[in-house]
């Protein structure tokens, strides 16, 4: 009877060891490196010394509609990317075209009606996509014209000059907005 004990608790302690090990392996970090929409990052420091950094994720066309088959469906608001939200991140105070911008983080939103996009900068940008999104939080919008790139872009991309226009191109839709 006491080897069965012996064995018993020796058994429950392996089985409690064994469960730790793997609760630790799961909080390894993931590798986004891996997903589908894999993470990519646009920066640039224009001439006039303005840190400009996009962390965003790419989803790609697929052969999909863009705003029928995936995002963004017009007129809701669209995390601008796949996985958490876009963060926009300046390192001095800005405008963007005339609007005025603090340094600091965002989380960059769009609302996409066709022929125009609303371009938002909210100040939770430590989000998962859009499904957290307050409008309450938005510290600024503005309206800029849809543009198709001059070749469509399977992957959703973004660009930065360094004259501070910030460009997004994605199937045959896109914007463009000027950092100053």
């Amino acid at each position: 009877m006491k080897k069965l004990l012996s064995l018993a608790l020796f058994s429950g302690i392996l089985l409690m060891s064994v469960n730790a090990h793997a609760q630790n392996d799961s909080k390894k970090p993931e590798d986004k490196s891996k997903r589908p929409s894999p993470p990519a990052m646009a920066s640039v420091t224009t001439s006039k010394g303005i840190k400009i950094v996009i962390d965003y994720s790419q989803p790609s066309v697929k052969n999909r509609e863009i705003g029928k088959d995936v995002e963004p469906m017009k007129g809701k608001v669209w995390r601008t990317g796949a996985n958490e939200a876009t963060v926009f991140e300046v390192n001095k105070d800005v405008t963007i075209n005339g609007k005025a911008l603090k340094a600091g983080k965002y989380g960059l939103f769009t609302i996409w009606n066709g022929d125009k996009w609303t371009v938002i900068f909210n100040k939770t940008w430590n989000q998962w996509g859009a499904f957290n999104y307050k409008d309450a939080d938005d510290v600024l919008r503005v309206d800029v014209p849809n543009m198709a790139p001059s070749s469509p872009s399977e992957k959703m991309t973004f660009t930065v000059d360094k004259d501070g226009k910030v460009a997004l191109a994605w199937g045959n839709v896109g914007f463009n907005f000027m950092v100053m």
